[in-house]
């Protein structure tokens, strides 16, 4: 069955640092974006997760040596780049736009119009991260974010993608509206007993 979506005008702000989507039905979306300082961050984390993932390969890796050291350089070739780019990308995948790294510092991966990352999308941004490592430490990336008004890096241009900082969502007080007397049908079970009919 295919996804239906709907679109959304990406409105420009007075604010280089927010997003401001627009639905068609006039309700308005603001999103702050994440600097590259932040981004830089949370990539140093991801960095020592997927160093952690390929020196426990290469440990492993060891041991196969003993039988056939070949065959072991095979595996820990094919195992960095699969842990390269797919902890990007499944983790945001189910994380829904986040790694650990992203996590940590509340920031998210979200479409350019507001709607659900796409897996194709999530491909195409983490597989362009080649490009945005040139020639070396992020360079063309770090350049692109610096020189865009959403701070985006080549792979995030070509996927339509953002990255957009997550607040920390407040809780109510359920407290208040639930202890007073008002609130409650307790004292009168004739009330509650009609209402549950």
């Amino acid at each position: 069955m295919a996804a239906i979506r709907i679109a959304v005008a990406p409105v420009r702000s007075a604010k280089t640092n927010t997003l401001i989507i627009q639905t068609p039905e006039g309700v308005e979306f603001s999103y702050l974006l994440a600097g590259p300082v932040t981004r830089a961050l949370a990539w140093a984390i991801d960095f020592a997760c997927i160093a952690t993932l390929v020196a426990v390969l290469g440990s492993l890796c060891r041991w196969v040596g003993l039988l056939n050291l070949d065959f072991a350089m095979a595996i820990l070739g094919l195992g960095y780049f699969a842990i390269s780019f797919g902890y990007g990308m499944v983790l945001e995948w189910y994380w829904r736009g986040q790694t650990v790294g992203k996590k940590m510092l509340r920031l998210r991966v979200i479409d350019v119009q507001g709607l659900r990352l796409q897996f194709s999308q999530i491909a195409l941004r983490n597989l362009l991260r080649i490009v945005d490592s040139l020639p070396f430490l992020y360079l063309v990336g770090g350049m692109a974010c610096l020189f865009n008004r959403r701070t985006q890096r080549l792979g995030d241009f070509a996927a339509n993608t953002v990255v957009v900082w997550n607040p920390k969502s407040v809780e109510p007080n359920l407290e208040q509206i639930m202890a007073g007397k008002f609130n409650s049908f307790r004292e009168y079970p004739h009330l509650e007993a009609r209402l549950r009919q």
